[in-house]
Order: structure tokens, then C-alpha cells, then sequence
């Protein structure tokens, strides 16, 4: 299809057969049964989604270190938290992320997001083993995947209510799913290797206040160095409304609680993208990472000419809150409400919420002809 092209500047599983009985986040880890037969098994979502290759960071500082915490590959296995990842009583596993929270560094959203960790709990550490990369990539061989697959159907329950600047993009919405990239530090050191940190995919969600349907769309952001004013988003709309259009999207888009599904197919060098929903059907998208043409199949003259090819590249899935509180000039920082305190944010609707019904990731798999 062709694709509607819009720029915005930048800042800075398989699924187990387990059914589940209803259940009830109450508790930060799985509480097996004592000598009270009585007492039931609080379950966690490594009981029902294949987790065996993610790790979460979760909006909060419980070991006092100043940071966001990171729960590990090992340990989210029987993790579970009672307001920011659990599942709920029909099985979907929730996250949810307060507008003001810790953050990772670097950045003023918050986040409960699972991060891909290819190697598993044995391979944590490993670069190589953690992370794919591109075909085009000189050190290809050396990963775990060349490319990947990400498949997940979820519902957005809620985004945040209240921003200072409401016009701002980024107000109201939230990122559910992504591929971000990093350093090859090797290939760095050679000046071949980009490492900016930057995300050759957002799938955001976003939806007014004031309008009963929200829209879908993805963004590109350009390969290049942080100070560079090129270093832009490039986004697509899928259904509704552009991040920038305040007009109502009606029921061209998807309302909170209403499911869609997406897939992103790495093969090689090409990301395929697929976005479905029972009321709208299938929409499709491919683009080239490893150069710099658009997915409209025009040669963008700013972004990178090889495009991520000398990066590491992971999945991320969950809910990336984009409503930032942060009071600033820039087009990232909508200056949206929020107090710390979960209970009166949770009240004031100053938060983001996703629950995914499905959630499987694997190697790339060919596209039919």
C-alpha cells in the first residue's frame, strides 16, 4: 500500500497450553501452596507467556540504587508486580506505567517493557548471543539471528488523561511495541558502527480524551547521531489519525479495550509489517534497514545511507508511556500530570495500560511471494 509519510523531530512466544483459573495480582513473586491445601498458587505471566527470552523493567526503585529496577531473565520467571506486571483474571498479562516514576536513564517516560534477551537466562551478558542483526551487518554470523519475529495481539486499556500541552504529539499515547538499537562496540571502534541508540520501530497507540477512538501508527526514527537536527521520526499511520491530526479519528480508528494485532518480520535485511483487526482487516508495510529508503520507496536524503546495518538490534514489547511530565520547549516533553503516588495517579487517569492476549517471538521467517 502506499503509506502516508509524516516527519516529527526527535530527542534525545510461544504461549504454554496452561489454562488459568481466575487470579488476582497480589503479590511481587508466585506464592506456591503451603501446608494449607487451601492456599492456592498466585499465578505469574512466565506461567502462561514463553518469557524464557525477556527481562522487564518495571517504574520502580524497590533495592534503593537510584535506578529503574530490571528484573532478569532468571527472575521473572516467578515474578510478578501487583500494580505494574501481572496477570489478570482473563489471562492476559498487564502492564501498566504512572506518569511520574522512575524512568531508565536518559529518558523522562516511563515503563513497564519487556526487553528481548535472545540467549535466555545463560546468555544475559553475551552481545552477541542477546541481540540480532541485519544480513548487511559484517559481523552477522556472529549473532544469535539474523533478524527476528515479534507476533503479539494485545488491547490498550487506558492512556493518559491530562497533558500541559495537549498538542504536543506524544500526549496520550503509548508505544506497545518496538525494535531498538545499540552499539557494536567493535565495529564502533573501526567507525563503522553507529550505536546512537536509536529505533528503527515504534508502534504507538493514541487517543484524545475527548474522542471515544484512538489511533494506530508507526514510526521510523532516522539513524543519525543525537545532536543531529536531521534525527527525526518518520511516521505511519496505520488506522485513525496522525500523531499530529487532533482531529477525530472516528471508527476508521481503534478504540481502548478493542483488540489489534501486530507482527514485525525481520528477514534479512527488510522489516515486514503487518497490522490486523476484526473491524479493519490487514494493513502491510516493508522498508529497507539496511539503507535509506523510506517505506514509501523513496530515498530519504537524511537518514543514514546504510541505515542500522552496524547495529545491535532487540524487540521490546509492553507499555512505553509517552505522556513525559517533563515541563520543557521541546516536542518530546508534553508536560503531562502526575504526582508519584500510584493510588491518586491511578485516580486522575495519569497512566498507560496494555494487555496482550498473545505474545510469541522467534527467528525470521520467509514472506510468501
Amino acid at each position: 500500500m502506499k503509506c502516508k509519510k509524516i516527519l516529527v523531530p526527535c530527542s534525545a512466544i510461544t504461549l504454554s497450553a496452561l489454562m488459568l483459573s481466575a487470579c488476582s495480582p497480589s503479590a511481587n513473586t508466585a506464592a506456591h501452596t503451603g501446608n494449607d491445601a487451601s492456599e492456592q498458587r498466585v499465578m505469574v505471566p512466565a506461567d502462561k507467556f514463553d518469557l524464557t527470552g525477556w527481562k522487564i523493567a518495571i517504574p520502580t526503585d524497590d533495592n534503593n540504587d537510584g535506578k529503574v529496577d530490571e528484573i532478569s531473565v532468571k527472575d521473572i520467571q516467578t515474578y510478578q508486580h501487583p500494580d505494574y506486571f501481572y496477570l489478570d483474571a482473563q489471562g492476559n498479562m498487564v502492564f501498566t506505567t504512572p506518569n511520574k516514576a522512575f524512568t531508565t536513564p536518559n529518558s523522562s517516560n516511563t515503563r513497564s517493557e519487556l526487553h528481548q534477551v535472545i540467549g535466555g537466562i545463560n546468555g544475559e551478558k553475551d552481545e552477541f548471543a542477546n541481540n540480532f542483526s541485519l544480513q548487511a551487518n559484517k559481523r552477522a554470523e556472529q549473532y544469535s539471528q539474523i533478524g527476528g519475529n515479534l507476533q503479539a495481539t494485545l488491547k490498550v486499556n487506558h492512556v493518559a488523561k491530562r497533558a500541559a500541552y495537549p498538542e504536543k504529539a506524544p500526549a496520550f499515547s503509548v508505544v506497545v511495541g518496538q525494535i531498538h538499537a545499540g552499539k557494536d562496540q567493535a565495529l564502533v571502534a573501526e567507525g563503522e558502527g553507529y550505536g546512537y541508540g536509536n529505533e528503527p520501530l515504534k508502534i504507538f497507540y493514541k487517543k484524545r480524551p475527548d474522542q471515544e477512538y484512538g489511533s494506530v501508527f508507526w514510526n521510523y526514527e532516522r539513524n543519525l547521531e543525537k545532536e543531529n537536527s536531521d534525527r527525526q521520526d518518520i511516521s505511519y499511520l496505520v488506522w485513525g489519525k496522525s500523531w499530529l491530526d487532533t482531529d477525530n479519528p472516528g471508527e476508521k480508528g481503534i478504540a481502548l479495550d478493542e483488540a489489534f494485532s501486530y507482527e514485525v518480520n525481520v528477514y534479512e535485511n527488510i522489516m515486514y509489517l503487518t497490522f490486523t483487526t476484526a473491524r479493519h482487516g490487514k494493513v502491510n508495510f516493508e522498508i529497507n534497514l539496511a539503507d535509506n529508503i523510506d517505506a514509501n520507496g523513496m530515498v530519504d536524503k537524511f537518514d543514514h545511507p546504510a541505515g542500522y546495518t552496524g547495529d545491535v538490534l532487540y524487540f521490546k514489547a509492553g507499555a512505553y508511556d509517552q505522556c513525559s511530565i517533563k515541563d520543557d520547549p521541546g516536542f518530546w516533553y508534553p508536560a503531562c500530570l502526575g504526582t508519584g503516588d500510584w493510588k491518586t495517579d491511578k485516580a486522575n487517569g495519569d497512566y498507560a495500560q496494555v494487555s496482550f492476549m498473545r505474545l510469541v517471538t522467534g527467528p525470521s521467517t520467509q514472506p510468501e511471494k
